[in-house]
């Protein structure tokens, strides 16, 4: 029941969203628009319950109930980032918006990008690290919580690739070709 939970509230996700942007654009009603996006965090609500109720109904934590904690904690960490971005793209085919803004390729702005999406990443992580601690501690020493201590170690390994990323864009920054006044095009490949 957790993973058919975990794919509806995926897909009301993107239904939501294009509501809300049909909404916004297409019927020219922002507000309403923006209201439809703000019952987005509702979903999540909904997963949250229901998994603790199937916790307290005395289900054996597996890695459903670690799929759910993590469904949220990404939601948290990259669900507003995931609606600007769409937006952005909506917005700019659909009513003449800006082109959207593309991340920067070099230097210390790329370096700075990919520390901002680490941010992300990380509080994504950490969302679901502390959920899946919660469901450790309210299931207590009696149940087997090694489904959600497998999720957890998991979640830091995803907030140390996304640092040793950031790191390595800020220690070797990619330069610019176009920038670089000692780069000499080699020959032509062939």
């Amino acid at each position: 029941m957790i993973v058919t939970l975990i794919v509806l509230c995926e897909i009301a996700f993107w239904v939501l969203l294009a509501a809300g942007l049909t909404l916004r654009y297409a019927a020219g009603k922002p507000r309403l628009g923006a209201a439809v996006l703000l019952c987005e965090p509702l979903l999540e609500v909904v997963l949250l319950v229901v998994t603790a109720v199937d916790l307290k109904n005395g289900a054996d934590p597996d890695w459903k109930h670690g799929l759910a904690a993590v469904y949220i904690g990404f939601t948290v960490g990259l669900g507003h980032s995931t609606i600007k971005w769409v937006d952005a793209r909506v917005a700019h085919r659909f009513a003449g918006g800006p082109p959207p803004v593309k991340p920067p390729k070099y230097g210390m702005a790329r370096a700075a990008h990919e520390w901002r999406v680490a941010g992300r990443w990380t509080v994504a992580a950490a969302t679901a690290l502390a959920l899946l601690q919660a469901a450790v501690q309210y299931i207590g020493g009696d149940g087997d919580t090694a489904s959600l201590r497998s999720w957890q170690q998991t979640m830091l390994f995803v907030i140390g690739i996304n640092l040793v990323i950031a790191v390595s864009y800020t220690l070797f920054p990619k330069r610019d070709p176009q920038g670089d006044a000692k780069h000499v095009p080699g020959p032509p490949a062939g």
